[in-house]
């Protein structure tokens, strides 16, 4: 598959060594590469980065369903076309999720593993509300980006949370669409809000770094235990004041974790 990404190349003088691992970001559910340059190009001063665009997204191919095997294979297969032998894999949310089932299946392919605010287990979530209420949206009527804002309101109250969600409406001559695929992930949500653990799977042990957000509830104690077993001794990093938008509520302080960790 041939996913779309934006690559961000050193800045700062004596910064990123070409020959060395890249960074490889992978975004969460109703994401985009693009919504990660910040910490990209704060990366970027000492790693080639990629941001890529996971299928169903931005601006890669659609698929009637997905789960995490294959949105794992789909990053291993862009390796393979970009020659990439091995990348430091950071993943947010459902990137997170595919950024772990790469590491269990095909672990040659991590140098280091970082996983932002997520674990490897199933989330109770309500993200069918989100997309019922995103496709309800009658894109022939919408003008302008403040009117598809007002006319989602109602369902969902939250701003930033509309603002976040309206970073996927294109633009297109005189209308706009939708640049993720509302079907394909409602037909597929069950497979992500879950995890696809195996007794086959081998325990990833490289080196793993999982990053909570101080003020988030998706990395909490009771799920230790299963980001152990898959990943023996991982680290964990709490960045105090962020939400589950890690990388949007403290920039800076997540930025500073990853490269230390790089």
């Amino acid at each position: 598959m041939d996913l779309q990404f934006t690559e961000f190349t050193k800045f700062d003088e004596g910064g990123s060594d070409d020959d060395a691992p890249p960074i490889l970001i992978l975004h969460g559910l109703f994401g985009s590469g693009r919504n990660w340059a910040m910490l990209a190009k704060a990366l970027s001063a000492r790693k080639r980065v990629l941001a890529l665009d996971l299928p169903n997204h931005g601006g890669s191919p659609w698929t009637p369903e997905t789960d995490y095997q294959m949105m794992a294979g789909a990053v291993a297969d862009f390796m393979a076309a970009k020659d990439i032998p091995a990348a430091t894999i950071l993943g947010h949310s459902m990137g997170g999720k595919t950024a772990m089932a790469l590491a269990l299946s095909q672990p040659q392919l991590i140098d280091r593993l970082i996983v932002v605010d997520i674990a490897p287990v199933e989330y109770a979530h309500d993200n069918l509300s989100y997309i019922d209420a995103l496709q309800s949206l009658a894109l022939d009527g919408v003008q302008s980006r403040g009117q598809a804002d007002d006319a989602l309101a109602e369902e969902i109250s939250d701003a930033a949370l509309r603002a976040f969600f309206l970073t996927n409406l294109a633009r297109t001559g005189g209308g706009f669409e939708w640049r993720v695929n509302l079907a394909g992930l409602k037909a597929s949500l069950a497979a992500l809000h879950g995890f696809p653990e195996g007794a086959e799977l081998e325990p990833f042990s490289g080196p793993a770094l999982f990053i909570a957000g101080g003020a988030s509830n998706y990395i909490v104690p009771e799920y230790y235990d299963a980001m152990e077993r898959l990943f023996p001794g991982h680290q964990l990093a709490t960045i105090d004041g962020a939400g589950h938008w890690v990388h949007a509520d403290t920039p800076d302080a997540l930025a500073r974790v990853v490269l230390d960790f790089i």
